[in-house]
């Protein structure tokens, strides 16, 4: 049940997604958009409240309950972003607004690609507070493994983010010949893409 729900959920917040947008650009309603957008979080709400219950009638603690754990996580440190970065692209389709992508080069990038590693920390952060909850809610050490390993797997997805974005820094990609990071050059070249 509780994979079946995490598919639910995933569908939900791109139909979601898809319905605010629609609203917000194409039937000309920001505020109907606005409020579908803000209905998202619910669906994270309705699966930790549908994980607790299934611990709680007995479920033995397994991947589910850590997919579940790693979903809210993902959701509480890239979600805000990814509908962020949604929208600015349908604001630029619909309405003409300029797309504002990430900077491509230097340190410039170093920073942003550091800001999106630090959504990721989120994420691991507030999936282990959770599987940490699940695991004092379960009180038996034997079995509880399973929510541990996942925990585990979310911070070496945090390392390995880390390393990625690390390497950023330490080799910053340069901007081609005659052109500067922030040149307005750039900015128009990027916008056009």
């Amino acid at each position: 049940m509780i994979v079946t729900l995490i598919i639910v959920c995933e569908v939900a917040f791109w139909v979601l997604l898809a319905g605010g947008l629609a609203f917000r650009y194409l039937l000309r309603m920001p505020r109907t958009g606005a409020a579908i957008l803000l209905c998202e979080p619910l669906l994270e709400v309705l699966l930790l409240i549908v994980t607790a219950i299934d611990l709680k009638n007995g479920a033995d603690p397994s991947a589910k309950h850590g997919i579940a754990a790693l979903y809210i996580g993902y959701t509480v440190g890239h979600g805000h972003r990814t509908v962020k970065w949604l929208d600015r692209h349908a604001a630029h389709r619909f309405d003409g607004a300029p797309l504002n992508r990430p900077p491509r080069y230097g340190l410039a990038r170093a920073r942003h690609e550091g800001k999106v590693w630090l959504g990721t920390v989120v994420a691991a952060a507030v999936a282990s507070g959770l599987l940490f909850l699940a695991m004092l809610y379960i009180d038996d050490s034997s079995r509880t493994a399973p929510l541990e390993t996942w925990q585990a797997i979310a911070w070496r997805a945090v390392a390995i983010h880390g390393l990625i974005a690390l390497s950023y820094t330490i080799w910053p990609k340069k901007a081609p010949a005659g052109q500067e990071p922030g040149d307005a050059k750039d900015a128009k070249e990027l916008t056009k893409l």
